[in-house]
């Protein structure tokens, strides 16, 4: 089963924590094999990367594997140079 959840196009540090207890309680009440992020991030910084990986982190808390959508040129520029790109063979 695969569940969908959507990152803003602007975050805030303070959104971070919001976004993950929000993620926990979507999956608490719908687990699911695969988290759909869908990420509408126009200019992607390190709040972006921050969030995403405190979302990854809590996916798997939860037995999920989050996965994006949407994610810009930018954005998986960024996730590979920092090494939070998804690995080699996972799809």
């Amino acid at each position: 089963m695969t569940a969908s959840f959507a990152v803003g196009a602007a975050l805030t540090r303070a959104d971070i924590p919001v976004l993950c207890a929000g993620l926990a309680l979507l999956l608490r009440d719908q687990p699911a094999a695969v988290v759909e992020c869908d990420v509408a991030v126009a200019r992607p910084d390190v709040v972006t990367v921050e969030a995403l990986a405190r979302l990854r982190l809590t996916a798997r808390r939860h037995g999920s594997r989050l996965v994006l959508a949407g994610a810009g040129p930018d954005l998986l520029a960024l996730l590979a140079l920092l090494g939070l790109g998804d690995p080699p063979g996972d799809p």
